[in-house]
């Protein structure tokens, strides 16, 4: 399966979107994501660019092809800045020759064609008015143009019928009064060019207002250097980033920024991370320590090896998921998108029914009302606020959480999480921070003597020597206690591992045993007075208190008799407390669900404010309590960063997976949390909240706009006001109720969580 990105200059609307989703699906193999708020189409299946690029002309939208994303990028930055400007110039040409018109009819003014001497002056007008009609609103025609040749309508058909009516009917009065009855020779050459400079004004602001909403893609595209500091056999040089390859050693100065993902080969510094993580503080990067691209070096130096190319590094997938999920679409949008596909040729063929009512059975002047009603309805009826209802809402939301350190998969994720009402919590590396740490030993005296610091030294070498062949977690944080205190790693000289019990090995000499209760019991061990360590009677106080503080003990003993207790604990993360007090507050059901022991589990949870517990479950068993909690009628989120979360999360409702955990984890969840902050969560849920809310009042905003704005365009009105609705108030309603949805989706951008 390959994917193709193209880019849609002339894709406006709602009605754009419906067509180039129909032409792709109409192609074997092949779907379509759209991004209208970015103009930008994303193909995937099995097909050629060139394929691609030839259905997009065959429906009428001629793309380009995007190769770099950071290049395409600043090249739409460029264009939309250099439209905006064109646009402001067509808007100010429009209104500098439509506003006086307009203000002459409004004071008084004779717009009646009724002397030679009218004809002459508004001869002139229209010609006037004619060179705006091509100068201001050329590419209204041309994209009606295109849209003909593909034998299909959008919005620059229903903007190009309504001028061209109103200024062709005028200029017809002009030329041939006498065709005319009397009463209908009102000419409507200002509102030609209101409609046009109005549009062209709504465009150029919805540009700048469109160019904030996708910042936060932007801002990540600018995190991409575009050369490095290569250590080469002549000595460092600076290449560009598509020259590096697998393996090379750059070199990262004091302010630099990282190229390309890699392993630190020598040196240390502290690298800002917080553009991809939202952490704040700097992190310690030692010899054997992970870089990813785009984070900021700090006041050291570091060697450190390419490991992934341009196109593979972390802060390229971030990017890559940020834009797919910005393409995608929400049950909630797809309403709109139903009613677009046929709205209008539905609006044509209402304008020309309301016209030809007004025409045969309405009041004189009945050519002149049947001309007014056509033209607002045309106006009014584009579907533009529509149309960017549900995108622009997912495009800044996305954004506004990759910022915060989330990366959403799809909108409906999204969408999803609006509804949640039971978050399911993983207790390692989710609530804790998932790096065992040795917080406490209790050493067993023997024959009433007190060991010395010297032996201590000896007994937590032999420990670590042989925890340094175990896999366990908390073997490693064994291993790194000793080293962090200069003790010297004898020789192992026997190891075996008791698979969930520990292990046993020999160092110079002597027997060891490093494990749990049940090892112990297994070999009948005895404590310091002698107690056999059967499985019910085997008991050291010490290790009651450690459990009883949510600390795991590790029995440790030489010779067969118990010569330590030691206490691992697994660090709770410093926001947990407050991220689950920020999460119930907002109604939300908080569940903890470990494979950890039940006592270790409710220490844990009593720490952090968790009243439910749910602990010593298998994997399997982890995904049959998510089913089972929504069985009883819950929406669930489950948060976890381990294999053994993966069911669990595919089976949620909504799965986060945290940032350090698995890949299969990670790849099973809809939503990815970059930021080990657990408050990330809380405000997440808010976030989808709010975006739910943002597009419902688009949406009701755009189908209330259209479905008050078109019958009183008709003139619905009328017998009741005595007035119809100006073209030139429908033109300007038209481009408020776009720029209306874009400045509301931006709010998000600042919504308080």
């Amino acid at each position: 399966m390959s994917q193709i990105k193209l880019y849609v200059a002339t894709m406006n609307c709602a009605g754009c979107v419906a067509k180039i989703e129909k032409a792709f699906a109409a192609e074997p193999n092949v779907s379509a994501r759209i991004n209208l708020a970015d103009k930008q189409v994303t193909v995937d299946g099995k097909m050629s660019s060139d394929a691609a690029l030839a259905v997009m002309d065959k429906a009428g939208y001629p793309a380009q092809l995007i190769v770099d994303a950071k290049a395409a990028a600043e090249e739409k930055r460029v264009e939309d800045a250099a439209e905006y400007r064109l646009r402001m110039r067509q808007a100010i040409a429009a209104l500098a020759v439509g506003i006086p018109m307009m203000l002459w009819g409004l004071l008084g003014g004779e717009m009646m064609i009724n002397s030679p001497s009218m004809q002459l002056g508004w001869g002139i007008m229209g010609l006037v008015t004619l060179a705006l009609l091509v100068g201001t609103g050329r590419h209204f025609y041309q994209g009606m143009w295109r849209a003909l040749k593909a034998k299909t309508t959008n919005m620059d058909t229903l903007i190009v019928l309504g001028t061209s009516t109103a200024w062709l009917y005028s200029m017809l009065v002009v030329l041939i009064p006498s065709a005319f009855p009397m009463d209908t020779r009102h000419v409507y050459f200002e509102a030609s060019v209101m409609i046009l400079g109005l549009i062209n004004l709504g465009h150029a602001l919805e540009l700048k207002a469109r160019g904030k909403t996708s910042e936060a893609v932007q801002s990540l595209l600018g995190l991409q250097s575009s050369t490095a500091i290569r250590i080469g056999d002549n000595g460092d040089e600076e290449v560009e980033i598509d020259q590096l390859k697998l393996g090379d050693k750059l070199r990262l100065r004091p302010g630099d920024r990282v190229a390309l993902d890699g392993v630190v080969e020598s040196g240390q510094s502290l690298l800002d991370e917080a553009m991809l993580t939202g952490e704040p503080i700097p992190v310690p990067k030692h010899v054997g320590d992970n870089l990813s691209a785009g984070t900021v070096n700090g006041n050291g130096s570091l060697v450190y090896r390419v490991t992934a190319g341009q196109q593979d590094t972390r802060l390229a997938k971030i990017i890559a998921l940020v834009q797919e999920a910005q393409t995608s679409k929400m049950p909630i949008g797809r309403l709109a998108d139903k009613i677009s596909a046929v709205f209008v040729p539905t609006v044509v063929v209402i304008a020309l029914l309301a016209a030809a009512i007004w025409y045969l059975v309405g009041p004189e002047p009945a050519l002149s009302h049947a001309l007014v009603v056509l033209t607002s309805v045309l106006i009014i009826a584009c579907p533009c606020a529509l149309g960017l209802a549900t995108p622009m809402s997912i495009m800044v939301s996305v954004g506004r959480a990759a910022q915060m350190g989330v990366l959403v998969k799809n909108g409906e994720a999204l969408q999803s999480a609006s509804k949640v009402d039971c978050v399911v919590l993983d207790k390692t590396g989710t609530v804790t921070q998932g790096k065992p740490q040795v917080t406490g030993i209790h050493w067993v005296e023997g024959n009433g003597q007190a060991l010395s610091d010297e032996d201590k030294r000896a007994l937590l070498g032999a420990i670590a020597s042989l925890e340094q062949h175990s896999e366990h977690p908390l073997a490693s944080a064994m291993v790194s206690y000793v080293k962090q205190a200069s003790i010297p790693l004898p020789a192992t000289e026997i190891f075996t591992n008791h698979q969930g019990k520990g292990i046993e090995g020999r160092v110079d000499g002597a027997d060891f045993l490093v494990g749990n209760q049940a090892l112990m019991a297994a070999f009948d061990v005895q404590s310091g007075k002698g107690v056999t360590g059967s499985h019910s009677g085997f008991a050291v106080e010490a290790a009651t208190q450690f459990a009883k503080q949510g600390k795991t003990a590790i029995y440790v003993a030489k010779a067969g008799k118990l010569v330590a207790t030691i206490a691992i604990a697994d660090p709770i993360k410093a926001d947990a407390k407050e991220a689950i007090s920020a999460i119930r507050s907002q109604g939300i059901r908080v569940v903890l669900l470990t494979g950890d022991n039940p006592q270790t589990a409710q220490a844990v949870a009593a720490q952090v404010g968790i009243e439910e517990v749910i602990a010593g479950v298998l994997p399997e068993q982890k995904q049959q309590h998510i089913k089972a909690l929504q069985q009883q009628g819950h929406v669930v989120a489950m948060v976890g960063d381990g294999i053994n979360d993966a069911p669990a999360l595919m089976s949620a409702d909504v799965g986060i997976a945290m940032g350090s955990g698995t890949e299969v984890a990670i790849e099973s969840a809809d939503m990815t949390l970059l930021s080990q902050q657990l408050i990330v969560i809380a405000n997440l849920l808010a976030l989808s909240r709010a975006t739910i809310r943002n597009i419902k009042q688009n949406l009701f905003g755009a189908f209330i706009y259209n479905s008050f704005g078109i019958p009183v365009a008709a003139g619905v009105l009328y017998p009741l006001t005595g007035m119809l609705l100006s073209p030139v108030i429908a033109g300007a309603a038209m481009a408020l109720s776009s720029l209306t949805v874009v400045t509301n989706a931006n709010r998000l951008r600042q919504q308080k969580l």
